[in-house]
């Protein structure tokens, strides 16, 4: 069997980033950009004031106090009409374009307005140009914004709005397909009859899918027969990815791994040195365009579904999104208590960390009471991994462990 990190590998090798497609602003959030931006505008585009206030020539204002006459008030979205001259002032407020003759703006709190229309000003710290931003002071027409490869955030967003780029070309977000097999399922909302249970892992790896950043695309539940098996996988095969969890062990009615086949997925591997996990299945379907489908097939306990998708599904979607691997997050922290491990497999055990122990002097994190993979009671309270290398061994409390956070 392959280990982690062997299996890991022939994932990243076996999935490539989306081809690029122009798409609404509104719609980039969380894509890469697959292009260079530039701005077809100077910003600001005029003069403008930081303030609401009074625009002045300066060389009024030398000794910090002048009366000034009234020509006119400009708010935002207007047109000085008449130039300031020596002796005069402009009402203006903030964003508004500065009028000709101006050169600094002073702030209304430092005005009074006095019988006859005239403005009495004081301020004593006055500058040349204050409270005035220059035109393509932030940027200028032609410059370039935005490199390629950048992660589009609501700054960007609002960045690009502000150059005029409606649509942009991004490596776009991923259609993640997810399917639940198995007879002994039924939705959420239905009562178990015998022999039955709820579907946990659908909306829980459709919950997974949504915090990556990709579009999940729900396909329900999938009964342990092919013409079921193959209807609902072919459905999954034209999104960008298909997730699966069911079906893969080694049992009567575990049938996923030969429909795939039947249907051109070619297996990549089946079956990973790990628990839970152990039946991984991952494999590569080639359409007649040549596009590629990853296909991962999650055992169907749920533990071993959740573990699964953290540590070989995510890195594969934010591959096919152009994004940069998610970063190890594995640290080393101190047992709380002792702990013993038994099992011929590396083991990733629910754990809850404390950021900062005394009796530790550093990072502790306390082993759970888990039941098995199918215990998702005990994974609510856990907020990290703790990696047991394979083999039996006693851990003394104190002792360092390698932590997996969840992200």
């Amino acid at each position: 069997m392959l280990t982690v990190a062997e299996a890991l590998q022939k994932v990243q090798d076996c999935v490539a980033a989306l081809p690029p497609r122009v798409v609404p602003l509104e719609q980039a959030l969380g894509c890469l950009t697959a292009e260079a931006i530039a701005s077809d505008i100077d910003s600001p585009p005029y003069d403008k004031s930081m303030v609401d206030g009074y625009a002045i020539r300066f060389a009024d204002l030398m000794d910090g106090v002048a009366e000034l006459r009234f020509l006119e008030e400009v708010t935002a979205g207007e047109v000085p009409r008449i130039e300031v001259v020596p002796g005069t002032t402009t009402r203006i407020m903030t964003g508004a374009p500065v009028p000709a003759g101006a050169d600094a703006v002073v702030m209304v709190e430092r005005s009074t307005e006095l019988p006859g229309g005239a403005i009495r000003l004081e301020d004593q710290k006055s500058k040349l140009g204050q409270n005035i931003v220059r035109r393509a002071a932030v940027m200028r027409r032609g410059d370039a914004v935005l490199p390629a490869g950048k992660f589009v955030t609501p700054t960007v967003v609002g960045l690009l709005a502000e150059v005029g780029c409606a649509d942009l070309r991004v490596v776009p977000r991923p259609r993640v397909a997810v399917l639940a097999t198995g007879n002994e399922l039924v939705e959420p909302h239905n009562k178990p009859g015998p022999g039955q249970i709820r579907n946990s892992n659908g909306p829980m790896l459709t919950a997974q899918v949504t915090r990556t950043g990709a579009e999940p695309v729900v396909l329900g539940i999938a009964r342990d027969d092919r013409e079921s098996l193959r209807t609902k996988i072919a459905a999954g095969l034209e999104t960008d990815l298909l997730v699966l969890s069911g079906g893969v062990s080694a049992g009567v009615l575990d049938l996923v791994p030969s429909v795939l086949t039947e249907l051109g997925v070619r297996e990549v591997f089946h079956k990973i040195s790990m628990k839970p996990g152990k039946p991984l299945w991952f494999g590569l379907r080639e359409s007649a365009n040549g596009r590629m489908t990853p296909v991962f097939g999650l055992p169907g306990n749920p533990v071993s579904s959740l573990v699964c998708f953290e540590l070989f599904v995510r890195p594969a979607i934010a591959q096919l999104a152009g994004q940069p691997l998610p970063a190890e997050p594995q640290y080393r922290a101190k047992l709380r208590e002792p702990f013993t491990h038994r099992g011929d497999r590396p083991t990733f055990w629910p754990g809850r960390r404390d950021e900062w122990d005394r009796g530790f002097f550093g990072q502790a994190v306390q082993p759970l009471r888990w039941q098995g993979s199918g215990d998702l009671r005990t994974l609510v309270d856990a907020d990290c991994l703790i990696c047991f290398p394979a083999g039996d061994q006693a851990y003394a409390a104190g002792e360092e462990v390698d932590v997996r956070p969840f992200c």
